[in-house]
């Protein structure tokens, strides 16, 4: 964190009166070089394209690969975002205007399945709920209203959080895992880490995911990812299931359709 502030502080110390900085221009325009049709770049193609010799890109990119906003892929030696810049793309989708653009859908989804609907984004290493519309009240709703916009959610036993984990690249999943602490939450947690990956090949493949009494008993909850162009999940949509005598696969055939609907719908707005 100390080597993150004095790097940024020196950005900030080379700005001249006008205030505008050379390195920081630079730096961003590093960062803007990396598409979804390109990835992975190296020096020689990043010095080319930003008309900068080899060592002062090296020197850009040495810097931005220390704060996380890029990191070296072992195999090739190229480069590619890195989670510090993910990051910055959640907190930008966790503002008004997505809540804004997912608001109707959210209200639409719980006017057609009764159910609280809720949105949420990836907080570093939490589900972060940022907007929710509450149902019909039910026998276990007192469930639901332990939860509020703000809260917090682990992402191993929410639908929420594996619509999540599912669409991000290995290395990064691999990351987050590694600072899971698995705890049995509810009577049907996954606690096992290669369980919980089967579970989200299965969500890969489905485009949904699910709880099942995994955060607390008598709670289940159905969730379909918001994905940006380059398929990763950038925020989900999920509706609360107090408890119910119909089996997980029923409950899924049931309300999973219109969940996954109201994700596509905000991602077709949003991303």
């Amino acid at each position: 964190m100390s080597r993150h502030r004095s790097n940024i502080r020196n950005m900030l110390q080379e700005m001249n009166s006008s205030g505008f900085s050379q390195s920081l221009e630079r730096g961003l325009a590093v960062l803007s070089a990396f598409r979804p049709d390109r990835p992975a770049l190296g020096i020689s193609e990043l010095a080319r394209e930003l008309g900068l010799t080899r060592s002062t890109t090296h020197r850009y990119v040495a810097t931005l690969a220390s704060l996380r906003y890029l990191e070296q892929e072992a195999s090739t030696r190229r480069y590619r975002l890195g989670p510090r810049v993910l990051d910055l793309g959640f907190s930008v989708l966790g503002s008004m205007e997505l809540r804004e653009i997912a608001g109707p859908h959210l209200q639409q989804l719980t006017d057609v399945t009764g159910l609280t609907s809720n949105l949420a984004i990836r907080d570093d290493a939490d589900v972060l709920l940022i907007d929710r519309v509450l149902g019909q009240l039910g026998r276990y709703h007192h469930l639901e209203f332990s939860l509020r916009v703000g809260s917090r959610l682990p992402f191993y036993c929410s639908a929420t959080g594996k619509a999540l984990l599912a669409y991000m690249p290995r290395p990064d999943l691999d990351r987050l895992l590694d600072r899971m602490d698995m705890t049995q939450r509810g009577p049907r947690t996954l606690t096992d880490k290669n369980a919980l990956l089967r579970e989200l090949a299965k969500v890969r493949r489905t485009s949904i995911a699910t709880n099942d009494e995994e955060l607390d008993s008598a709670l289940r909850s159905i969730a379909a990812p918001i994905c940006s162009r380059s398929g990763q999940a950038v925020a989900a949509v999920v509706v609360a299931i107090p408890w119910s005598p119909a089996g997980m696969n029923d409950l899924v055939s049931r309300f999973g359709p219109a969940v996954r609907a109201a994700a596509d719908k905000i991602a077709a707005q949003v991303v």
